[in-house]
């Protein structure tokens, strides 16, 4: 067929501009990257370099300062510092003319970003993501800082270039000292003093913390909030023990305003990040699987505490969240979803008053507008409403028995129309540290709720990430990402995958996982364990060791790999009778004893604080109908605790000559049994 030569030429004209639309106009080493986080930077015109020796090499080679960018995916100041600086061409240039860039995702080298937020705290005080941080070409930190705005970040560029090529002994001799601040900073040496506990001490700390209680909003009394279940699971067991009835209003008002907020996805279920406000009401929107594991937990602990059935409410739909948008169908759990969908902070989860009225019949309309607050408390920016609910929503949903079932409905609606929008992003890598957590909060789910579904959930990403992520001498590797398992494991995945494995035996009785715990207890001495201190190095030492070696030691948005560590230990040392477990677990806590200034950092120490001074009690239940015993009993809050069980055989010491014709409980402690009884309500007495 003829084609005029002009309509030939605007042919191929118009196929150039297609192509050059779909090509990207810049491609860096991300590239080849899997990391989500690192993928998104991979067109950047900043010739962005991978974290390795390849870059600190070209670094020394070139004689350049590096560049040490550090983020998560969900992070969404790190999206704008994108934006602004990183795909702006002009920074580019000055960045890739006089520094090697690397960009680190923290998710993936938890190791890196605590050196270098190490670095940037020592700094300035302060720190958090983005992390930006400049180093000589032997990794050794020179300067830093978290966001800077687009001109801030271009004089910053410029100065330090500046300074390299006129002073650079002054850089030379200021690494010299932060890196031994760093190398110093936050470790623990050996308390050679017995331990010793005090409920006086537990009481001095609560009530020291208490002054920075919100008593009427719940959490702290300023904002940002953060949940921190951590730090509630100590105050929930603290007040049960201890009868603080103050403690245990403050616990109760934070779980309540949370659930009630906007921080609580009404619709999806599922908690966002963290509070903007006092109020819970306005969240930044990211959903992160480990804050959302630990919330599981802590509402399933509250809700046997309480049998309030908001809190089973809150377990069960956000376990449909998790199944629903972080589950992986050939197993495990994604690490996180974005704030931003379509370049809008939160767009994927609010409402313009329009919206509800076309999705919505008008009767639905007008219980959605006063059940969920769309006024002017719900109203947050642009017209947009988040749905959050009042304090007298109990009594509403009282007054009217139908009302349950009409906003279940109602919810139902508005989930299938947000289905509809355009998704956040998705952080679909598989960590096993965090995957632990979640295994973990099925498990605290099913003993709380009853609901065999939770443990088959359990059982099975528990295979998976023992199948998939396990090294060749049977270690733990830490990332599992498109069918391919990567980084040596962190002493967060021991400690998270002992937690988790002793919590399996807890609720199946099968003693393998008790083998398999111990196991990793061993591996985790060997390669982690500091000799000199007593506490586990955060990373093992048969990886090439960074500037400074870490520990992990205070309690923060998860808590303290070490202080999870000295958890297990304690508990091993009762199923297996091991000294040297016991030993070790309480030279941990009496090191971690003069640096507790702050209750709330280190809430999860303060929790084995608690289970050291006040009785802990084993339980162990035998006979052929023992399930039935410790279904029971697990209806009773009795946060010190550990429960066993068998038939009529087993290899626990716990359980050795406890078998008689008939069910049997047995309350133990310290190693010394009471009398058996037949009945959970005489066992209780027992404890009581």
């Amino acid at each position: 067929m003829f084609f005029p030569l002009t309509l030939l030429m605007a042919k191929c004209q118009e196929k150039k501009s297609m192509t050059e639309k779909n090509t990207p106009e810049y491609t860096n080493m991300l590239i080849n990257e899997s990391s989500p986080y690192l993928l998104q930077h991979a067109h950047n015109p900043v010739e962005w370099h991978p974290w390795g020796d390849e870059a600190f090499e070209k670094a020394e080679k070139e004689n350049k300062l590096v560049l040490i960018s550090i983020g998560y995916s969900a992070c969404h100041w790190c999206h704008v510092m994108e934006h602004e600086s990183f795909e702006d061409s002009l920074t580019a240039e000055m960045m890739n003319k006089n520094f090697i860039n690397i960009k680190v995702d923290r998710e993936e080298r938890p190791d890196v970003d605590q050196v270098y937020m190490n670095a940037v705290q020592l700094m300035t005080g302060s720190g958090g993501w983005p992390l930006n941080c400049f180093a000589l070409p032997d990794g050794r930190p020179v300067y830093g800082g978290t966001y800077f705005p687009k001109d801030k970040w271009q004089q910053t560029l410029t100065s330090l270039q500046g300074l390299k090529e006129n002073d650079s002994t002054k850089l030379e001799e200021y690494a010299k000292n932060l890196t031994a601040g760093i190398q110093q900073s936050e470790l623990i040496t050996r308390n050679e003093d017995p331990l010793e506990t005090k409920v006086e001490f537990l009481a001095q700390k609560v009530n020291e913390w208490s002054k920075y209680w919100d008593r009427k909003k719940g959490g702290p009394n300023r904002a940002p909030k953060f949940p921190l279940p951590n730090n509630y699971q100590f105050l929930l067991e603290y007040a049960s023990l201890s009868g603080d009835q103050e403690s245990m209003d403050f616990v109760s008002t934070t779980l309540d305003q949370m659930a009630r907020g906007g921080i609580y996805d009404q619709i999806g279920g599922g908690f966002a990040r963290y509070s903007t406000d006092e109020l819970w009401k306005a969240p930044h929107f990211e959903k992160m699987l480990y804050d959302n594991a630990q919330l599981v937990s802590l509402y399933s602990e509250a809700f046997t505490a309480t049998q309030n059935p908001r809190y089973k409410k809150i377990v069960q739909e956000t376990l449909a969240f998790i199944e629903r948008e972080l589950t992986n169908k050939n197993g495990g759990f994604y690490s996180a979803l974005d704030a931003d969908s379509e370049g809008e902070e939160g767009k994927f989860y609010v409402w313009k008053k329009q919206e509800l009225k076309e999705v919505l019949t008008p009767e639905e309309f007008e219980i959605t507008k006063e059940f969920y607050n769309v006024n002017n408390k719900g109203l947050w920016e642009h017209g947009n409403y988040i749905l959050l609910m009042d304090e007298n929503s109990d009594d509403m949903l009282s007054e009217d028995r139908t009302l349950g079932n009409k906003l279940e409905l109602i919810k139902s609606k508005l989930l299938t129309e947000r289905e509809s929008r355009i998704r956040p992003g998705l952080d679909d890598k598989i960590l096993t540290s965090w995957n632990m957590l979640m295994i973990e909060a099925y498990l605290d789910a099913y003993i709380a709720l009853d609901d065999e579904q939770y443990l088959q959930v359990a059982e099975q990403q528990m295979k998976f990430i023992f199948t998939n992520l396990t090294t060749e001498d049977e270690g733990l590797f830490h990332l599992h990402k498109d069918g391919e398992s990567s980084i040596n494991g962190y002493l967060e995945d021991y400690a998270f995958s002992i937690s988790a494995l002793l919590k399996m035996y807890e609720s199946t009785f099968d003693e393998s996982y008790i083998s398999q715990a111990e196991y990793l207890m061993n591996y985790s001495v060997k390669h982690f364990l500091d000799e000199e201190s007593g506490m586990f190095w955060f990373k093992s030492n048969k990886d090439k060791q960074l500037i400074a070696q870490k520990q992990e030691n205070s309690d923060n948005v998860i808590p303290a790999s070490n202080s999870v560590m000295a958890h297990n230990l304690f508990l091993l040392s009762k199923l297996r009778y091991n000294q040297e477990f016991e030993k070790t677990g309480k030279q941990m806590l009496s090191n971690i004893l003069p640096h507790i200034e702050y209750g709330q950092s280190y809430s999860n120490w303060l929790r084995l604080y608690l289970y050291e001074t006040y009785p802990f009690y084993e339980i162990a239940a035998t006979g052929k109908d023992f399930r039935k015993l410790t279904t029971e009993l697990r209806k009773t809050y009795i946060p010190n605790k550990l429960i066993l069980g068998a038939e009529k055989k087993s290899d626990l010491p716990l359980l050795e000559n406890k078998f008689l014709e008939e069910e049997t409980i047995f309350v133990c402690q310290n190693k010394t049994c009471q009398l058996p009884v037949n009945t959970v309500t005489d066992a209780l007495k027992q404890i009581n």
